[in-house]
């Protein structure tokens, strides 16, 4: 059994490499062989990831597969116990985490948001809300936007940063179907217009950002990846989405060739058909 579970690990190994990664002098923002454990259970084992410019990267898993830790590990937030993390330098990231829980004790707008941590003028800031298409949140508190309201806030921070690489970890937790479309279409407009990347989490395992360059499905390991597929001529993506909104997203076909145990330990044998597992 211990021979299989090894035999299984180093294939897994093999099998994330599926997809070639971008040499490490183009891309702005690589990690090589990165793991991170604590409490004695491995998080993360052995990723590589690499975002170049003007790529979308979308990054899914089931809960507690290590994206976030992933993600930390990239932004320098957390140190990995063993592997390599290199930054473009001077590289500008705007990171909008996970959770972003507002004080609704504490009075402050989104036009106050936005100009901490920077001298930013109104009319810069009216420009920015407008390219994301929150203008009319203004001078609204912020304690009572919306899940996709505060979402577009928290890109306009990011863009009056001048970021050159925007890390969005669940943007669209909270978001309903048409609101998560709306989303991933204004993310790749801004990386069309102002030629951003994008590293987008996601614990969704098949509808995707269709504009992704590249999708990395982890579970503490490279599961696998690849390209999502177009759902805009399948019926009932359009009836779930609409016409216009389903050419946002679009579907992941996993091909894994391992499925996990438990415990979260890749074994030999064909995944389970939810694909959760892996």
């Amino acid at each position: 059994m211990a021979n299989e579970a090894l035999h299984a690990r180093d294939h897994v190994h093999e099998h994330r490499r599926e997809v070639p990664l971008a040499a490490a002098e183009e891309a702005l923002l690589w990690g090589r062989d990165l793991w991170f454990a604590r409490g004695g259970r491995t998080i993360v084992e052995a990723i590589d990831i690499d975002i170049g410019p003007r790529q979308i990267v979308t990054l899914i898993g089931p809960n507690g597969a290590g994206k976030t830790t992933l993600v930390r590990l990239l932004l320098g937030l957390a140190r990995p116990d063993r592997g390599i993390v290199r930054r473009r330098p001077g590289l500008v990231i705007g990171y909008a985490p996970q959770r972003f829980d507002v004080d609704r004790a504490i009075p402050m707008t989104t036009a106050r948001f936005l100009r901490l941590g920077g001298a930013h003028k109104d009319e810069e800031i009216d420009r920015t809300l407008h390219e994301v298409g929150a203008e009319r949140v203004r001078d609204q508190q912020l304690s009572v936007l919306s899940g996709g309201e505060l979402q577009r806030v928290i890109l306009a921070r990011a863009l009056l940063r001048n970021s050159s690489l925007l890390v969005l970890d669940e943007p669209v937790r909270g978001v309903d179907y048409a609101g998560e479309a709306e989303l991933y279409a204004l993310i790749a407009r801004l990386r069309d217009t102002r030629g951003l990347s994008v590293l987008l989490v996601s614990h969704d395992l098949h509808v995707v950002m269709a504009k992704s360059d590249r999708v990395l499905c982890i579970n503490r390991h490279v599961c696998c990846s690849g390209m999502p597929h177009a759902v805009a001529r399948n019926p009932e993506y359009v009836r779930l989405f609409g016409p216009e909104a389903a050419r946002a997203v679009a579907i992941y076909h996993h091909e894994h060739d391992h499925r996990h145990d438990l415990t979260g330990a890749p074994e030999a044998g064909p995944r389970g058909d939810d694909g959760a597992g892996s």
